[in-house]
């Protein structure tokens, strides 16, 4: 967990108020939901990983003995916990309020998160998350609306060239099928799929071939995967369409999911149709996996040609707002990955009201100071108030660091003030 100093807060909010401009552009409307959730509710085991980096708080009213019998189960010592992410606490809220809202719900939050991470650089305890859903559309419509806001707040910030890398969960059962994996192994299997990027082809065939080996199983499956991924390829112009996505793919995949993806390709192109250049941003990656548990079909994640990681991701959730509502209702996310995104973003603001500091001398009234701040306020202009120091220079670059962009001296009786730029 970290501070944030003012001119990183600054930056910081800048961002955030692109993202949001945006996203409200684009119909969906913010919400707020507590930092604190059930225990039970986080750790129902659709949130993968993530439960088990979950910060509990410790029931009210526990005493020594009572915390030492039940050590064992952290279950019996707490009730509540922090969110681990916004997505939970969205199927909550719908499932609380679902009879003031309209049919199809399109929400944005924006808040922190908390994980018990391995403290690293880029990865915090304390993180800031920004989601756009949609409840209520079991429709490719959803996902296109979702990857067009998406796209559109991160060119807003500079960072043209985006792409969303897209797959769906049951295209990942159904090849897994296809190649011979039983329904208790896949877990395992995508795990392992998962590391591809990181350890190879080769790395992942003799990481699934060990783990066959070592509980009992065939090696049959691995050794159809490894002849899948040694298929020769030819390149394609267009890295999206019915034809790539079906070239990415084990033959006779099922038609209703290609059409799906292909959907969601002509809307997206559909919605960026007034940006250049004009080519569909989506890459079919067969093997885009995503860890959580709770994804049942489409998953994708936004890529940048810039970094080697992405940016955010998300996927379709149609099962989770069942668990809290008792009948299921189709849900779809996008989270942009905030704490990366405000590394990225290098652009100032195009226009700000002007920052001055006033340096007066130590027996200027507090009547005069007061009232020439006042008069540059109201002007429109931010004002810090500062006491003449012996090293000006020093208090000068602190005040151009903070984001201020101009000064003024101030002593008894003076009249205009002279403004100066600081830089």
């Amino acid at each position: 967990m970290r501070d944030i100093l003012p001119a990183d807060k600054a930056r910081r909010e800048r961002v955030l108020s692109v993202i949001r401009d945006r996203y409200l552009a684009h119909g969906f409307d913010e919400i707020e939901t507590p930092v604190v959730e059930d225990y039970d509710r986080l750790h129902a085991g659709i949130g993968g990983d993530n439960e088990k980096l979950s910060f509990n708080i410790l029931r009210r009213g526990l005493d020594a003995d009572e915390i030492r019998e039940a050590a064992e189960d952290p279950a019996e010592l707490s009730d509540l916990g922090l969110r681990y992410d916004l997505t939970v606490p969205l199927a909550r809220f719908y499932a609380s309020n679902r009879g003031q809202l309209p049919g199809v719900f399109r929400s944005i939050q924006i808040g922190p998160v908390w994980r018990a991470e391995r403290p690293q650089k880029g990865r915090y305890r304390q993180f800031v998350q920004c989601d756009i859903d949609i409840i209520g559309d079991d429709s490719s419509r959803a996902e296109a609306e979702l990857m067009v806001a998406s796209l559109d707040a991160v060119d807003a910030l500079g960072l043209e060239g985006a792409t969303v890398r897209i797959n769906d969960r049951r295209v990942l059962d159904w090849m897994l099928d296809s190649f011979g994996f039983t329904a208790d192994e896949r877990p395992g299997v995508l795990i392992t799929i998962d590391k591809l990027d990181k350890i190879g082809p080769e790395g992942v065939g003799a990481e699934l071939r060990e783990r066959a080996l070592r509980q009992g199983s065939s090696t049959d499956p691995v050794d159809a995967f490894e002849e899948f991924l040694r298929r020769p390829q030819t390149m394609e112009y267009n890295p999206y369409g019915e034809r790539q996505i079906r070239k990415a793919l084990p033959d006779d995949a099922p038609d209703e999911i290609v059409a799906h993806l292909v959907g969601i390709g002509d809307a997206v192109a559909a919605g960026r149709a007034s940006t250049e250049p004009t080519e569909i941003p989506l890459v079919f990656d067969p093997f885009l996996v995503r860890g959580m548990g709770y994804y049942t079909g489409t998953i994708f994640e936004l890529a940048h040609p810039s970094v080697a990681y992405s940016l955010g991701g998300g996927g379709r959730y149609d099962g989770m707002i069942g668990r809290f509502l008792g009948q299921q209702v189709p849900a779809v996310g996008f989270s942009l990955g905030f704490e990366r995104l405000v590394d990225l973003v290098t652009a100032e603001p195009d226009a700000v009201a002007e920052a001055v500091v006033l340096i007066h001398d130590a027996d200027v009234p507090v009547s005069e100071l007061v009232a020439h701040k006042a008069r540059l306020i109201a002007g429109g202009a931010r004002v810090r108030l500062e006491r003449r120091t012996k090293n000006l220079k020093a208090l000068l670059e602190r005040s151009a660091a903070d984001g201020y962009t101009a000064f003024a001296t101030v002593s008894t009786g003076a009249g205009a003030l002279e403004l100066k730029p600081l830089n």
